[in-house]
């Protein structure tokens, strides 16, 4: 469990659904009642017969992950993994670095 006074800032998170159920509208309308959300975007990253997979980047203030989780699972969407989550007073981009 991830406490209030970690500043999340931006999650970057690995979501699964159903084809039928939820629409990305609805998906959308619950990430929107969670706290600290400013925006987000959803992404369509794969389909198959059962399934639609999406990548989902949520941008605010503190935001919540566990109310984002129960939120987005309410609707009956699975989120497998936080691919990225940035901290702080400020957004931090990734750097890639040469190796």
């Amino acid at each position: 469990m991830m406490g209030p006074s970690l500043n999340i800032r931006r999650l970057a998170l690995d979501v699964d659904k159903v084809i039928k159920r939820p629409s990305l509208v609805e998906l959308a309308a619950a990430i929107t009642t969670c706290s600290g959300v400013e925006a987000f975007n959803i992404t369509v990253s794969d389909i198959d017969i059962e399934t639609v997979g999406m990548d989902i980047t949520i941008e605010g203030q503190y935001l919540n992950y566990d109310e984002l989780v129960a939120a987005m699972e309410a609707t009956g969407a699975v989120v497998h993994s936080i691919d990225q989550i940035v901290c702080g007073e400020r957004v931090a981009e990734r750097v890639v670095r040469a190796r």
